[in-house]
């Protein structure tokens, strides 16, 4: 209002002659506008370099945080990273392992097939074997009775009967010295 009021007498001053110097009213307005404004400018520029100061502070602290965040997920990447590798590693490592464990198996199933053709031949060999023995004993068994039968039958119808009691008699002796 006091600016309004001192406008009005600078202009019902200007209609009168006009004075020059601290004499003219527009100089006093001039000097006050720039008290006002320097009055003012202090508080106000005060205000808004606090405000800027405050928004700089909240960017910087956002900055800071987002370089945080920033470091921590590098870290974090770098761990997950470190952590597959490992668990590449150890899938490698356990199907190395397998790859062994299973040619070790397959060579211990080759050998343990290789003892078992070879017992199952020999059982084979053992059987033709035995089968072979017995076959010869029943061959010299009906050998034995054919030549007893034949033996008998030509004595019989060719030897005499007092010899054929004869040779009885030395067999029935002879026999305990045959059985012991």
């Amino acid at each position: 209002m006091f600016l309004i009021a001192a406008a009005q007498a600078a202009e019902t001053a200007s209609e009168a002659v006009e004075p020059t110097g601290f004499a003219n009213p527009e100089t006093w307005i001039a000097i006050t506008w720039l008290i006002v404004v320097a009055l003012l400018a202090r508080p106000v520029y005060r205000g808004i370099t606090s405000g800027l100061d405050a928004r700089a502070a909240k960017i910087k602290d956002r900055l800071a945080e987002a370089e945080r965040l920033r470091d921590e997920a590098q870290a974090m990447l770098t761990a997950y990273q470190k952590k597959q590798r490992e668990a590449m590693a150890e899938a490698e490592e356990i199907v190395a392992q397998a790859k062994a464990e299973a040619e070790r198996l397959a060579k211990q199933a080759a050998a343990d097939l290789d003892e078992l053709v070879k017992r199952r031949e020999q059982q084979a060999l053992d059987r033709i074997s035995s089968a072979e023995a017995e076959a010869m004993r029943e061959v010299r068994n009906k050998a034995v009775e054919i030549a007893v039968a034949a033996t008998g039958k030509l004595i019989a119808e060719t030897l005499p009967a007092d010899k054929a009691n004869e040779l009885i008699d030395a067999a029935i002796k002879d026999l305990p010295n045959r059985l012991h």
